[in-house]
């Protein structure tokens, strides 16, 4: 009898220790993230519900066994409505505990938004919405309202001048305006730096109105080399109330962006943007400046140059004048140019 009991009760303790082991395996000790996966990022959109992450890791192969994961997602806590939206970097090899831990503390992996060469706010909203959450539309809502705008000290046409192009790194659930919030705060740090808020003022003006003209001098020429010497030309032509005369504020006022000659067409369009036919800057940039641009301008050559045009061959360099008589010579020699490279 005494030897019949002791036989049940290590059956008995061995199959508690099965069972143990057996939970033990599945729950916790059992790889849920396989390796060899494409991508090992999980977006969890706001306002998902549990069962929408379940599928999404599912279907990305996250995990195989959605029972086990629910019993140690809902053991753990991690089950809520609506559950914490966010991107989030998985490891290869992590077990079911390891993964929801590490997706229940809300340590999101951030995106990176590159931002270059956009012409319109619409545009920055498009690459913007290739990398978070929100989409185009929901961004140029708020971009293309005035009231926002004038509220973080900006009007439509000067917002382009917010935007600093650089690499940076938000997460990807943020909102249209803590994005903004975000390139406010980095405009402020760009100005701030290498003492060009001061240089902005010497030169009376806005950083504003820096960014408006940097991004003509950058569309004026792809030759980082020269375009101190240009902006310094426009600046020549702002101090003596000379129209700027910049064929790139023509092509912006009438949206020709595929053109490749401007025409009268251009010239003569009626636009505060068309610097033939009005003096001074236009009422904002013509599309984002660079970095280089807007340091060219604060950092310009000191020169008596006012007129310039192409050289005319493939270097993309521009000949500069300090007279009307000498620019005629300079445009003379460009006309030659082409038609010796048989372009005219």
């Amino acid at each position: 009898m005494q030897r019949s009991l002791l036989r049940s009760l290590l059956l008995l303790l061995l199959l508690a220790g099965g069972v143990a082991a057996f939970v033990y395996w599945r729950y916790v000790a059992k790889t849920a993230v396989p390796r060899g996966l494409d991508d090992y990022h999980l977006l969890v959109p706001t306002g998902a519900n549990f069962d929408q992450v379940t599928d999404s890791l599912l279907a990305k192969g996250f995990i195989r066994d959605a029972a086990a994961f629910r019993v140690i997602a809902e053991q753990m806590k991690y089950k809520r409505d609506p559950m914490r939206a966010g991107r989030y970097k998985l490891a290869p090899g992590m077990s079911l505990i390891q993964m929801v831990r590490h997706l229940r503390s809300g340590e999101q992996a951030p995106v990176n938004v590159v931002l270059t060469n956009e012409r319109l706010p619409e545009n920055v909203a498009a690459k913007i919405a290739r990398f978070i959450e929100p989409d185009s539309a929901q961004i140029y809502v708020l971009f293309s309202d005035p009231e926002y705008l004038q509220s973080i000290g900006y009007t439509p046409e000067t917002f382009m001048s917010l935007f600093i192009p650089n690499t940076y790194q938000v997460y990807w659930n943020s909102t249209p305006e803590q994005f903004t919030e975000r390139m406010v705060k980095e405009h402020k740090a760009f100005w701030d730096k290498e003492n060009r808020l001061e240089k902005a003022r010497r030169l009376d003006m806005t950083p504003e109105e820096v960014y408006t003209l940097a991004s003509i001098v950058d569309r004026e020429t792809l030759q980082r080399s020269e375009k101190p010497t240009i902006a310094g030309a426009y600046l020549n032509r702002l101090k003596i109330n000379m129209p700027l005369q910049a064929d790139p504020t023509c092509v912006f006022a009438t949206r020709d962006f595929e053109t490749k000659r401007v025409t009268e067409y251009h010239t003569k369009f009626d636009s505060p943007y068309n610097t033939y036919m009005y003096a001074g800057l236009p009422p904002g940039p013509i599309g984002m400046a660079s970095i280089s641009g807007i340091d060219a301008v604060l950092n310009h050559q000191k020169h008596n140059y006012i007129f310039f045009c192409a050289v005319g061959d493939e270097s993309g360099l521009h000949a500069f004048a300090e007279t009307y008589s000498q620019h005629l010579v300079n445009v003379d020699r460009y006309r030659k140019k082409l038609q010796e490279r048989g372009l005219r």
